[in-house]
């Protein structure tokens, strides 16, 4: 879980105030007990309610967007896709206490994964393979435009400006020619694709080692399908980044892209939440290792 406030406008959110917002919206869920589920997320808390549901509630105004994004397309796509993702069986409202749309989940089973602690790598990237197959097979209309789903050049400014506030912390030198060589990658030309657009492990759930669900669809959209491949970096060992390159069909250009897209993610990541988010902080100090032994490796 975060060690501390992770945002300046963040809400200030506990089980007290969970169980209020319950009993008005919900009075037939209000003898449920309600847990605050440790998790990584940097958009959302979430407490568990009872053995089989979720309560999830944005940290602060300018994610509250997100909820009914998510009201409006997961019932969409979920049959079209081959594990669990979020069901919403509750859609709370705003109240004196808190001012923001909120919303009630089915709870999924599984376990966020651990960078070089997976049980079964070649299962699990296979998994994340066929659900990123299954993401762009979808072809429903009027898809939004994915974050991050771009061309890499707009998070030049911002990339270059954590490279700097991570001097003496990783190997700058090294970083910024790793980014210059993925931003002269050429961008994707072909018809724009569905994406998760934020396969972080935070967002992953395991069972058994094997993928059992992906939450958090907030940065679903359309775009360049190299934003779905930064799994490889954030999760996958380098032994079976091969496989599930291949599993996912993905070309040179959109593999760097997709390297560059996860280093930038990484860079980005590590001085906003180095204090207080731990978990996001580690896995970004392994993507920063991985692409820059990738980068030495193929550094084309």
């Amino acid at each position: 879980m975060s060690a501390g406030r992770m945002h300046a406008d963040e809400f200030d959110i506990d089980v007290p105030l969970v169980r209020r917002l319950v009993a008005a919206r919900f009075p037939q869920w209000s003898q449920l007990p309600v847990e605050r589920v440790p998790s990584d997320g940097t958009s959302n808390a979430m407490f568990r309610l009872g053995d089989g549901l979720a309560v999830r509630l944005p940290l602060a105004e300018r994610m509250v967007g997100d909820v009914e994004f998510e009201h409006r397309w997961l019932p969409r796509l979920a049959p079209l896709l081959p594990v669990d993702i979020p069901v919403v069986v509750g859609e709370g409202l705003p109240t004196e206490d808190f001012p923001w749309p909120w919303s009630v989940h089915r709870w999924l089973d599984g376990e966020n994964p651990v960078a070089g602690r997976l049980t079964d790598p070649a299962g699990l990237a296979a998994d994340l393979a066929a659900f990123i197959a299954a993401m762009r097979r979808i072809e429903l209309a009027d898809g939004p435009a994915a974050h991050r789903g771009g061309p890499l050049a707009t998070q030049d400014t911002e990339t270059r400006t954590a490279i700097g506030e991570l001097d003496g912390i990783i190997d700058t030198q090294a970083a910024t020619a790793a980014w210059e060589a993925a931003l002269k990658t050429p961008e994707w030309s072909g018809p724009p694709v569905w994406l998760h657009a934020d396969l972080m492990p935070g967002n992953v759930l395991v069972d058994r080692g094997r993928l059992s669900a992906v939450i958090d669809f907030a940065t679903m959209g359309v775009g360049d399908p190299a934003c779905d491949l930064i799994p490889a970096w954030n999760l996958l060992p380098v032994q079976v980044r091969d496989p599930f390159r291949a599993a996912v069909g993905a070309d040179d250009a959109t593999w760097a892209r997709g390297r560059g897209r996860a280093l930038s993610m990484a860079l980005i990541q590590l001085p906003y939440y180095q204090h207080t988010n731990p978990g996001i902080a580690a896995n970004a100090r392994h993507v920063i290792g991985e692409v820059l032994a990738d980068h030495e490796r193929c550094p084309g």
